[in-house]
């Protein structure tokens, strides 16, 4: 929510992200004749109160210098975490981030629109939200970028073979890319995963193999595999710095989608609300902030309380690690995030930006989605609903 005495429009920014898997079965079966989506969404600038929801916490950000880039975020000079994979970084051509894997159509740009409804409950015209529908991407999820700039990178480098780990979207874009480009593609699943998703997989020629009781177990399999063949190359749903250079796209296409402000062509945008699983989309949009010099712009982390890695890691200054898993939005559920997150988040702040957290219950995220397939005729997951919760819940607006 945007401070409403500046005068000024100042729009909100939603992007789905996801495919959905969770929410099929959490309702009943049937056709609901609607697209799957998950989201992730910016809102506005902070007001001067301190009143503990989203919209009074997103206090005014600092005024963006338009004549200075700073590239403290551009891959290859940002440190990476330990658990970062050691493959080499491409440098991006002339033509723009990761844009060997767009033109070769491993990645799309993705419409943005105005979302009404959203904009009324913000309770300010003048404050637009917008929605970005990144689950269009072949794949049906935001992590398409990514893996495109990723596999795209290793091909080029000789490798043949991805042995990979998850147990939906992550899953579902490696063996979409990989397999436009003509790759070996290995997805181990934990037992949790949807029988929808499995049969998924295997439909784009995926070598499924389902071990473990959460994620985090199926990926102890994937990486032992990639040892004991040559041939392979371990890809991470969320780890490695290619996949966050990828995912930084969105912002890209973001800042050139926006509505701009007519008589001075800045576009305002006060915020982006993200939902967080492993860290990698939000790697990718504090990257995609910093390359552009948008610290002006917030940033909000959106778990589920059952799922809370990076809040929970945020709130104690340092990685933690969850005992498990308890929460319906499974597409969160990774123990423990990327070192990389804090990192970033902790840059980001250092610069004057913005960085809260916003923890949901699984009710409020669940009720997000059922009141936004209302709204917009979109059916999204719970990991979406986390997102969504900080506009639709009034304990977070």
């Amino acid at each position: 929510k945007m401070s409403s005495c500046t005068g000024i429009s100042i729009p909100v920014l939603i992007v789905f992200t996801f495919i959905s898997q969770v929410f099929v079965s959490f309702y009943h079966e049937g056709d609901f004749g609607i697209v799957f989506v998950e989201a992730f969404h910016v809102v506005g600038k902070r007001s001067n109160h301190n009143n503990n929801n989203i919209k009074n916490r997103i206090f005014q950000a600092p005024k963006r210098n338009n004549n200075k880039r700073l590239n403290d975020f551009m891959i290859g000079v940002l440190p990476m975490s330990s658990s970062s994979s050691s493959s080499s970084i491409e440098h991006d051509s002339d033509d723009g981030v990761a844009s060997s894997a767009r033109s070769l159509g491993l990645f799309l740009t993705t419409p943005l629109l105005l979302s009404r409804p959203l904009t009324d409950l913000m309770g300010d015209r003048n404050n637009p939200v917008y929605i970005k529908l990144d689950a269009l991407q072949p794949s049906g999820s935001f992590k398409d970028r990514g893996m495109a700039h990723l596999c795209d990178t290793l091909h080029k480098g000789g490798t043949q073979k991805l042995i990979s780990s998850s147990g939906g979207n992550a899953g579902l874009a490696v063996a979409t890319v990989g397999g436009r480009l003509g790759m070996e593609v290995d997805v181990i699943v934990p037992k949790t995963t949807k029988a929808l998703v499995i049969d998924k997989l295997k439909s784009l020629g995926a070598d499924v193999t389902v071990h473990g009781e959460n994620w985090n177990e199926a990926d102890l399999m994937a990486r032992q595999r990639v040892q004991e063949d040559a041939t392979a190359e371990y890809v991470s749903p969320y780890d490695n710095p290619l996949l966050w250079h990828g995912h930084s796209t969105i912002i890209d296409e973001l800042l050139q989608e926006i509505p701009k402000d007519t008589n001075n062509n800045n576009d305002n945008v006060g915020a982006i609300v993200v939902s967080v699983g492993g860290g990698g989309l939000i790697c990718g949009v504090l990257e995609g902030l910093h390359r552009h010099d948008r610290f002006d712009i917030g940033v909000v982390a959106a778990e589920t309380e059952g799922a809370a890695s990076f809040g929970k890691a945020w709130e104690k200054g340092e990685l933690i690690r969850l005992d498990a898993i308890e929460s319906v939005a499974t597409s969160l559920g990774a123990l423990e995030v990327t070192e990389e997150a804090l990192i970033r988040a902790k840059a980001h702040e250092a610069k004057n930006g913005i960085l809260q957290t916003a923890i949901c219950t699984d009710k409020e995220a669940v009720e997000a989605c059922v009141r936004f397939a209302q709204d917009h005729r979109i059916l999204v997951e719970p990991a979406c609903g986390a997102a969504l919760a900080a506009v639709y819940s009034d304990r977070l607006r």
